[in-house]
């Protein structure tokens, strides 16, 4: 039986335009803006001034705090600026500018860590925090940090997450397709960190090669088990991935390790077997460009700090209709303002939409019928707590659960008056972390 979790909802998949097309280098630009926010955590700070040569893989931010993850340079060149640029979150952030000598010399004393077979679990552990591995699924949680939970928390269970249920993306798709002996390795060096003897791989049923690109990479290894999920969105959530796969439910306000449970996304089990293999930080990742706006749909693999004018000049440019681009996919993504926005860490996918995929219809009143509750994939109830999210009933909005909501978006997709409760429910929880903060809570 195909695993899964109750609610969700069944988008269109839309992959079938670029899942069966393999991932290319794009040549990185002449100049890239590389933001010292990339993470969830604390920014990181410059470590280079203006003016600076810089090797590529080069330590140019970092931070002190342990919720963090330092910055490496895409390129070999010069530093030329440090000012604020534009960033996907939709606000200007800190940025690293640097011009580049095309010469693509690395860092010398980049070096390969080792086997993690013989690796001692502190020496992994500060390989991936060294070398900036976050979640690469687009929440961008520092990796370090999820592999060293508190002393009291037992882990269980490590899982790979190549559920891949937004619509339109493939990055995850090809990576499997093309990497599939790193995304082993980088799962088994996780495994030693909790000396565990089995792992898992979650793969929706609708990517049957990525399933079988997998288990032929293992072969007769049995340490690592394949889970077949029944594709369904939000799949790819690690919490409905964890109940999906050990039937362990997160409680509410709880974090995945409170159940034994530590997830990481497919290309981020892909850096950590390069960074311990080669030594090289994150200075690149694979994005999906697609979308009907696009004339050249492709998976590419780009330095960070690339602008988005770059990479969809690769992708054939856009179309003249075009009225969205969104970083990320069309459920969870957030909209762009300007394509001199560069790429981060988290930025997984470019969709440019014309207007005939875009619902814009006018708001109608809400008739109550439910279909947004029996879809939270949480059980919340998404109709009350955006009522109470625009009435600022902080009260109100804590008592039905707001924080828990992972703003998947599903609400929004099966409401049949064009309502947007997640935007509202989105908004509210803003609201209450500020309201709580001025309480000193």
């Amino acid at each position: 039986m195909k695993l899964t979790f109750k609610g969700g909802v069944h988008p269109p998949s839309t992959k079938g335009l670029t899942k069966d097309l393999p991932i290319k280098v794009l040549k990185a630009p002449e100049k890239l803006y590389v933001p010292l926010r990339q993470h969830i955590g604390a920014p990181c700070e410059p470590t280079v001034l203006v003016g600076d040569a810089v090797k590529k893989g080069q330590l140019i931010g970092k931070s002190d705090s342990f919720v963090s993850a330092p910055v490496h340079s895409p390129v070999s060149g010069k530093v030329i600026a440090i000012e604020a640029c534009y960033h996907p979150s939709g606000v200007k952030a800190p940025a690293v500018v640097i011009e580049n000598d095309f010469q693509d010399e690395w860092d010398p004393e980049i070096k390969p860590v080792g086997d993690y077979t013989s690796l001692s679990k502190q020496q992994i552990r500060d390989a991936v925090k060294n070398a900036g591995i976050v979640g690469m699924g687009g929440a961008a949680f520092p990796t370090h940090v999820k592999i060293t939970p508190p002393p009291d928390k037992e882990v269980k269970y490590i899982i790979v997450n190549g559920a891949e249920c937004e619509p339109y993306l493939t990055n995850d798709y090809r990576a499997m397709l093309e990497y599939p002996e790193e995304i082993i390795y980088g799962l088994k060096a996780v495994m030693k960190l909790f000396d565990l003897k089995e792992g898992y791989i979650g793969i929706e049923d609708n990517k049957p090669e990525g399933i079988k690109k997998i288990e032929e990479a293992l072969g007769d290894d049995t340490s690592v088990k394949v889970c077949v999920l029944k594709a369904k969105y939000p799949q790819g959530s690690e919490k409905h991935l964890i109940k999906a796969i050990t039937k362990k439910e997160v409680p509410s306000g709880k974090l995945p390790v409170d159940v034994g449970a530590i997830v990481i996304n497919v290309d981020t089990a892909v850096s950590i077997a390069n960074t311990l293999k080669t030594g090289r930080p994150v200075v690149d990742r694979v994005v999906t460009v697609t979308g009907d706006g696009v004339n050249r749909p492709c998976n590419l693999r780009v330095a960070i700090g690339t602008p988005f004018k770059d990479i969809i000049a690769e992708a054939g440019g856009l179309k003249d209709n075009v009225k969205k681009l969104i970083s990320g996919g069309p459920m969870m993504g957030i909209c762009q303002y300007s394509l001199d926005t560069p790429v981060i860490k988290g930025t997984s996918g470019l969709l440019a939409l014309t207007p005939e995929l875009i619902n814009d219809k006018k708001e109608l009143p809400c008739v109550r019928c439910g279909k947004c509750v029996s879809a939270c994939p949480m059980g919340l109830m998404p109709l009350y707590i955006s009522m109470y999210s625009k009435a600022e009933d902080f009260e109100k909005m804590k008592k039905y659960n707001i924080m828990d909501c992972i703003e998947c978006g599903s609400c929004s997709f099966v409401c049949p008056s064009f309502k947007n409760p997640v935007e509202y429910i989105r908004m509210g929880k803003a609201k209450l972390q500020l309201q709580s903060k001025k309480e000193g809570k």
